[in-house]
């Protein structure tokens, strides 16, 4: 079973679940998994939930938690700042570090989407990471969000947007952005965002992954394992974002584009996603 949590990041207390496993012999320590929801989310849904329960299924000692503003942790509501998530992530490494249970060699991260890309960052500077998992992630805010808004109707209205809120920013105001204007997904997909997950945001949010590059930290996280692991055709996020983030890092690096799946890739049970994070996992993040 998993116990509700809470860990400090910044003075704000952030929720999780902290699933150890039942066999673990008193006095020894193992490996553990931190895993990060995707942009607005939360901890339960259905990629957190589904990775979670694979890796505790593995036998890891495994965290999911609310981002600050996320979910039934504190801060402000949607104010999702991307380096303000890497120190989220690595409070959550220092929660871990702190459990007698864990050994403090041997924590992953793991993250979807948005989360991926914290993931990702953290690793490339917080050499505590272990060994770094990304599914349907980007490394470049810029070249992610021109491709997103690919048309060229669809980009003015969205460089339309930024220059709004930049001028609402330099007089001191907050412009509030839906969801789908900031990452848009097909309304088929919309069924598989979790319960509760943040509808708008403060146009800061818009910048902050505007300006965020994953790319430029990913080369850091050698000789430690990443694994990229994005759809062949994803609707959400761009696959040449998995694909430059491979070409921009160091090894061990693998890379694995999958047919016959969209954006939460984790969360269809596809036998094949699965089966390849299973033997990467215990590959290069053993138990013990």
């Amino acid at each position: 079973m998993e116990t509700p949590i809470h860990f400090t990041s910044s003075g704000l207390k952030l929720a999780g679940l902290l699933y150890i496993p039942d066999d673990l012999p008193a006095g020894q320590r193992r490996a553990a998994v931190v895993v990060l929801h995707g942009f607005g989310s939360n901890k339960d849904g259905g990629i957190s939930m589904a990775a979670s329960q694979l890796f505790a299924a593995l036998g890891y000692i495994t965290l999911r938690f609310d981002m600050r503003g996320c979910g039934q942790s504190e801060g402000q509501r949607g104010k999702v700042i991307c380096l303000e998530q890497v120190q989220d992530t690595q409070a959550a490494i220092d929660f871990l570090q702190g459990r007698p249970e864990v050994d403090p060699e041997r924590i992953g991260v793991m993250g979807h989407s948005f989360g991926a890309a914290v993931a990702i960052y953290t690793a490339g500077v917080d050499k505590r990471v272990a060994a770094c998992v990304s599914t349907g992630g980007w490394g470049d805010g810029e070249k992610k969000f021109r491709k997103q808004h690919e048309s060229d109707e669809a980009w003015k209205k969205f460089t339309d947007m930024m220059a709004e809120g930049r001028r609402r920013l330099a007089r001191g105001e907050t412009m509030m952005v839906p969801r789908y204007d900031i990452v848009p997904i097909q309304p088929g997909l919309r069924n598989q965002l979790a319960a509760g997950s943040i509808t708008e945001f403060p146009y800061e949010v818009v910048e902050s992954m505007y300006n965020f590059r994953a790319n430029e930290v990913v080369g850091q996280i050698a000789p430690r394992p990443l694994l990229l692991v994005h759809p062949s055709k994803d609707t959400v996020t761009p696959t040449e974002q998995s694909v430059d983030l491979f070409a921009h890092a160091g090894q061990p690096t693998d890379l694995h584009l999958f047919a016959n799946t969209d954006h939460f890739i984790l969360g269809e049970g596809n036998a094949l996603v699965i089966d390849l994070v299973t033997s990467w996992m215990q590959k290069n993040l053993p138990l013990a």
